[in-house]
C-alpha cells in the first residue's frame, strides 16, 4: 500500500485501508474501488490523504497499533460519555460522574499495545473530522503511551498516562459547539472560553472516583509550558506535572498533522521540526528527544524523493533511527519508471530524503 494525497488520487484506485467515522464505524471498507463521486465526498470530509493498493506495493504492511474492535470500543466510549456531558446540567450541580468504562477500555488499549515489541507514532487511521474531539483524545493517549512506555514507566503508570490523555480535553463538552468547532480562528473572548476548559475538565475529573487524581491535573496541566507562557497558570518546569509534559507534546503533534476545517494537515516530519522550534521553552529537551525516536516521520507508504532525485515509497522503518527508512525507489531523476530497487538509507549515508509528496 502507499499513502496518497486526496488531490491525487485517480478513477479506479483502490482504497488499502478502511475510512471511519467519529464513532469508530467504517464509512468505506479496504478494497472500494474510488469513482469520482467517492474522491469528491472524501475531499469533502476534509481527509487528507488515504492508502491506495498498487502492485508496486501490495506487500507493504502498514502496522496497526490497536485492533479494530478496541479502537471502536474506546471511540464509542468517548462519543457517548462526552454526549452526555455536554447535555448534562448534573456537571455543574456535582451530581454527574464518569462510569467506569474508561478504566476498562485503557486496560484493553494496553493489552493491545504490549503486542507490540517498539510500538511508534504512525500517521493515524483515517477518519472522518464530523467531530474531531473524539478521535483528538484517542489519538493523544496512544501517542502519549507510546512515549511513556518508550519512557520506561510500569503497567500502573501507563494507566494513569492513558487515563489522564484520554480525559485532557473532557472540559471541552462544556464549551459552547460553536466555538469548540469553529471553522476559522478564534477572537480574544472565544480563545478566553476556549482556554477554561482546562480548568473544567480539573474540576470535572478531581473528586471522580474511578478517574486518578493526576488525571484532573493533566486535563489541568496540559498546555501548561516550561517557560511559564502556557495556560491556565503560567506554570514553568518543575511545576507542571511530567504526565501533563508528555500530554502537551502528544496535543501538539496530533493537532498539527491533523486536517481541519481551517487548515491542512502537516505531514509528520514537518509537525516534529515545528515542535524542536520549542526545545527547552515550550518542551522538555529530553522529552521531546525520546519523541523524535518514537515517531514515524516518514510513514511507511509515503511516496518520498531522494537528493538522488529519484523517487520512491518508503517500506521499511527501523524505530531506532527512523528518520533513515528502506524506500523503494520506482522513478528516476528525469521521472521515469525504473525496474524497482529499494535503498536502506541507514547504510547508504550519502543518500538523503530531499522530500516528500505534497
Amino acid at each position: 500500500m502507499r499513502l496518497v494525497p486526496i488531490n491525487r488520487l485517480q478513477e479506479g484506485m483502490k482504497l488499502g485501508k478502511k475510512i471511519y467515522n467519529d464513532e469508530g464505524l467504517v464509512l468505506l471498507a479496504d478494497g472500494v474501488e474510488l469513482t469520482a463521486s467517492l474522491i469528491s465526498r472524501l475531499s469533502a470530509m476534509d481527509i487528507g490523504y488515504v492508502y491506495i493498493h498498487d502492485e508496486l506495493t501490495d506487500d507493504i504492511e502498514i502496522p496497526e497499533m490497536l485492533h479494530d474492535e478496541t479502537r471502536n470500543q474506546a471511540l464509542k466510549a468517548i462519543r457517548s460519555q462526552f454526549q452526555d456531558m455536554s447535555n448534562s446540567s448534573g456537571i455543574t450541580k456535582g451530581f454527574y460522574h464518569l462510569d467506569k468504562k474508561f478504566s476498562k477500555v485503557m486496560d484493553t488499549i494496553l493489552d493491545d499495545m504490549s503486542l507490540q515489541e517498539d510500538p511508534m507514532i504512525m500517521l493515524h487511521d483515517m477518519h472522518t473530522t464530523d467531530n474531531y474531539l473524539y478521535i483528538h483524545s484517542l489519538n493523544v493517549c496512544l501517542y502519549s503511551l507510546v512515549l511513556g512506555i518508550a519512557y520506561g514507566y510500569g503497567r500502573n503508570e501507563l494507566k494513569t498516562l492513558g487515563l489522564g490523555s484520554l480525559l485532557h480535553d473532557i472540559g471541552k463538552t462544556q464549551i459552547p459547539v460553536k466555538i469548540v468547532q469553529k471553522p476559522g480562528m478564534l477572537n480574544d473572548e472565544e480563545f478566553r472560553h476556549m482556554k477554561a476548559h482546562t480548568e473544567i475538565g480539573f474540576n470535572i475529573l478531581k473528586d471522580e472516583p474511578n478517574i486518578p487524581l493526576v488525571a484532573a491535573h493533566c486535563a489541568l496541566q496540559h498546555h501548561e509550558r516550561i517557560n511559564g507562557s502556557g495556560y491556565p497558570r503560567g506554570l514553568k518546569g518543575p511545576e507542571i506535572h511530567e504526565y501533563a509534559k508528555w500530554i502537551g507534546v502528544a496535543d501538539s503533534y496530533d493537532a498539527m498533522t491533523s486536517n481541519r476545517v481551517y487548515k491542512r494537515a502537516m505531514l509528520p516530519h514537518q509537525a516534529v521540526e515545528a515542535l524542536y522550534v520549542g526545545s527547552g521553552t515550550l518542551y522538555e529537551q529530553k522529552q521531546l528527544e525520546i519523541f523524535r525516536d518514537r515517531v514515524a516521520i516518514y510513514p511507511i507508504g509515503l511516496t518520498v524523493n531522494l537528493s538522488t532525485g529519484e523517487r520512491g515509497v518508503v517500506v521499511k522503518i527501523d524505530p531506532s533511527i527512523p528518520h533513515r527508512p528502506v524506500v523503494r525507489v520506482n522513478t528516476g531523476p528525469d521521472n521515469e519508471p525504473i525496474v524497482p530497487y529499494e535503498i536502506d538509507l541507514r547504510q547508504v549515508l550519502s543518500v538523503v530524503i530531499s522530500g516528500v509528496m505534497e
